[in-house]
């Protein structure tokens, strides 16, 4: 008999378009002939399926749907959105509350993730990696340019603490660019971080925990046009070349995969991760850039790239998580 899975889709924040590609790609590589598939879009207003054009809107005091006369329950719902609410513990909360099993992080390690200056707090305690210097500010408590620059070196990347996609990232080399890029990155988040630039070569890495072992996924070295691995750099053909697996030596090769199952492990992940990694060029140190607990997974994304460097197929992979996800929840 074949399992509902819900897809989630959609949210609230600027990545929303986004997760609709990320989850067309999900759907496409889940096997119908196991599962029956219910995309849901979720906005600000409302949570519904498309069923022959016209919309079925979910039942949130169970998070069923009916169609046709028919209950739909959930088996286990596929989150695949980006940002909040799917990304920052918010849905992991409800669905926990239900008993439903989903395919991300827990809600705890989603908020925590999410929030980088609170995540490189506690990367940093784990004593396994570098973290760069950085300063944290919050909307509603001053703040001053003379602070800023007497614990940080320009240059600084300046970036909404709770957001993802690069949307309202600045690079500032001169102290005129700060206060606007601050005032840039307050438009997306109420904290803004910002952060010493560490010049070097961008790694990144897929983690998943699949029936009990914990895998890495080929690396992958992203090589912007740009100033840096922006929006515009992430999402538009061409700006960005991402070389998978990456050319690096099988000593980084180990070093990463160890880091990122380590941190992985210690801050309790689940489901499929992509950790984010700077190799700096004048001391070969790796640094730590962030926690991406749902990355993105359109066809061409680093994800999907690293699962076909690892000689899986999207289908397999996708399958793997579903059911690692319903069998540690039943047991």
């Amino acid at each position: 008999m074949r399992k509902n899975i819900a897809l989630l889709a959609g949210g609230y924040s600027g990545e929303y378009a986004i997760s609709i590609k990320t989850a067309e790609t999900i759907e496409k590589n889940l096997d119908d002939t196991l599962y029956r598939i219910f995309k849901i879009i979720i906005t600000k207003d409302e949570w519904y399926h498309t069923d022959g054009g016209s919309k079925v809107m979910v039942d949130k005091n169970d998070f069923s749907l009916t169609i046709n006369g028919e209950k739909i329950i959930f088996d286990c719902v596929f989150i695949a959105m980006h940002g909040t609410p799917g990304e920052d513990g918010r849905v992991q909360g409800y669905l926990d509350m239900l008993n439903i099993p989903y395919t991300t992080c827990n809600s705890i390690v989603s908020a925590l993730t999410f929030n980088k200056s609170y995540c490189n707090k506690v990367v940093k305690a784990f004593n396994v990696v570098n973290i760069a210097n950085s300063v944290h500010l919050i909307k509603s408590e001053p703040y001053s340019m003379g602070a800023i620059l007497d614990e940080l070196k320009l240059p600084v990347f300046v970036k909404p603490n709770e957001s993802g996609s690069s949307l309202g990232v600045s690079k500032v080399k001169n102290v005129e660019e700060l206060l606007p890029a601050i005032e840039k990155a307050f438009k997306e988040d109420n904290q803004v971080l910002i952060e010493e630039f560490i010049e070097g070569r961008e790694l990144t890495i897929g983690v998943y925990k699949a029936n009990g072992y914990l895998n890495a996924l080929p690396t992958t070295e992203i090589v912007s046009k740009n100033e840096f691995f922006d929006y515009e750099a992430k999402y538009t053909p061409g700006v960005t070349m991402e070389i998978t697996p990456a050319e690096i030596d099988n000593s980084l090769k180990e070093q990463l995969e160890n880091k990122a199952c380590y941190i992985y492990k210690h801050l309790n992940c689940r489901g499929i991760v992509r950790m984010d990694f700077i190799l700096q060029s004048s001391t070969n140190k790796l640094f730590f850039l962030e926690v991406n607990t749902m990355p993105g997974q359109s066809e061409n994304s680093i994800v999907p790239q690293q699962v076909r460097a690892s000689g899986r197929t999207l289908k397999d992979f996708y399958g793997e998580l579903l059911e690692d996800c319903i069998k540690n929840h039943s047991a």
